[in-house]
């Protein structure tokens, strides 16, 4: 199994976060990026409770996410919370 996001899913999740329309590798769009493949590969471990290196794999996308996040909101606050409500992390 390819634990992966498919192209279209990508391109959709970047069109969403961009800051310009050649906007391909701010933070934005690479929280984007992992969240939609944390979210896959947390359904994968639903079914595959015993898959250790897959969940090493989403620990450290959670990990870098994280301190994503963290420079996003040291550097643009406004940003930052707009990006966090329209994902829908943090309560």
């Amino acid at each position: 199994m390819f634990l992966m996001i498919t192209k279209d899913n990508k391109s959709k999740v970047i069109a969403d976060n961009q800051r310009s329309k050649t906007d391909v590798g701010s933070p934005e769009v690479q929280v984007g990026i992992l969240t939609a493949r944390i979210t896959e590969l947390t359904e994968h471990l639903k079914t595959h409770k015993k898959d250790q290196h897959s969940r090493r794999g989403l620990l450290q996308m959670v990990g870098k996410r994280k301190r994503l996040l963290k420079y996003l909101k040291d550097s643009d606050f406004d940003s930052y919370s707009n990006l966090v409500k329209k994902l829908g992390l943090r309560n």
